[in-house]
């Protein structure tokens, strides 16, 4: 095999950004060859655009079971991402799903599990890991030659969306449709590029602010403080009304500090660990010798595009993937931890309480309100 057959299930604004990808060969060891959408409209649209060949279903467990593909791209609203991964991977296909991994933890636990019992490749689009610049940031900690963390502030409001974006999708930004806001739409790049590059806290307390700027039942503002295990400290802040927007994530160890912003990495090095200078120098006031120098990078930023080919690259010759799918309960982890706490109002310890926050989850859900999405597909170019 040269090459993987690949089916989209859903397509809204991302599975119709990645057929687009395929049909403009930027994927070559992918081939489009079927698609799937409960929408007349979606899949008029595919009819429209989509070669002949391509096979049209309404139903994504219609497709999973139609011997049409070798591999799926789930793309549909969250709650439903561990069910079709599950069909899938049981079906035999290679799975590639969308962020976040599920709505919670519980069930993405069980999508885990049957991707541990196939021999199918699982993975996550995870499209900022390819960002040259988090890789860099996530080499430098995890190498360990900064030292210990001592610090994570991340603030990142640049996930600016109208009221138009909120009324596109009947499922959009509410707990019983989407499960969440900013943390679970915009957000799951944060949450795991947080962890894959400082790890997973061990306290969380946040603030989730419910519909502060826009018409919506689920957070669109939200500040978190974070508690590492080794004793560092975090703050994490986004929005998706703050315009202009900020993206500054900051990173504090031992032997200095990292800080990312405007597509820029900026190291500040010290000449001696801060712990070791702050026990032994003679002076109150005086602080350790620093240099500061802007991180040179691969340059490299493949994106969605970069995910797909390390998928197709695993599946054909067992190179690496951008993200094992079985890493998406990570980030998960963080936000489901970030709306427990603010939703009991307390600290919450991770690993937290799986049946309280479904249990709580489940309260919200029941008394979501319905509504009428307007139907409209955005381009999603430049909104990563």
């Amino acid at each position: 095999m040269d090459k993987v057959r690949l089916g989209i299930i859903g397509i809204g604004n991302m599975g119709t950004n990645h057929c687009k990808s395929l049909l403009e060969g930027k994927v070559p060891q992918l081939e489009l060859a079927a698609i799937a959408d409960r929408q007349e409209n979606r899949r008029n649209w595919a009819k429209e655009h989509l070669p002949e060949s391509v096979v049209i279903f309404e139903e994504g467990k219609d497709l999973l079971e139609s011997a049409a593909c070798d591999a799926v791209l789930i793309a549909v609203p969250h709650y439903q991402h561990p069910e079709l991964s599950i069909l899938a991977l049981n079906q035999g296909l290679h799975v590639l799903c969308e962020k976040p991994a599920g709505v919670y933890t519980k069930q993405v636990r069980e999508m885990n599990q049957a991707a541990e019992k196939s021999d199918r490749v699982f993975a996550m689009m995870f499209n900022q890991r390819t960002n040259c610049i988090y890789r860099k940031m996530h080499e430098l900690v995890t190498s360990g030659e900064l030292g210990a963390i001592k610090r994570v502030n991340w603030i990142v409001t640049d996930w600016y969306r109208t009221q138009s974006y909120y009324d596109s999708g009947s499922w959009r930004a509410t707990w019983d449709g989407e499960g969440g806001g900013v943390l679970l739409n915009q957000c799951p790049h944060n949450m795991d590029l947080i962890q894959w590059i400082c790890g997973l806290p061990s306290k969380v307390q946040a603030f989730c602010h419910n519909g502060k700027w826009h018409d919506i039942e689920v957070e669109d503002d939200v500040t978190a403080y974070l508690e590492y295990p080794n004793g560092a400290t975090g703050v994490f802040v986004t929005a998706t009304a703050d315009a202009p927007g900020t993206n500054r994530f900051e990173i504090t160890l031992e032997m200095g500090k990292l800080v990312c912003e405007n597509d820029t990495l900026t190291l500040h090095k010290l000449a001696v660990n801060e712990r070791t200078f702050c026990k032994t120098a003679k002076g109150g006031f005086d602080t350790p010798e620093c240099t500061v120098t802007e991180v040179e990078t691969d340059g490299e930023n493949e994106q969605h595009v970069g995910v797909m080919k390390a998928f197709a690259g695993k599946i054909l010759h067992g190179t690496p993937l951008i993200a094992e799918g079985v890493e998406g309960i990570n980030g998960l982890t963080l936000s489901n931890a970030m709306h427990l706490s603010s939703w009991l109002n307390q600290a919450v310890e991770l690993p937290f309480d799986e049946e309280l926050f479904l249990e709580e989850l489940n309260k919200r859900r029941t008394s979501s309100r319905k509504k009428e999405g307007s139907g409209v597909v955005f381009d999603t170019e430049g909104s990563y």
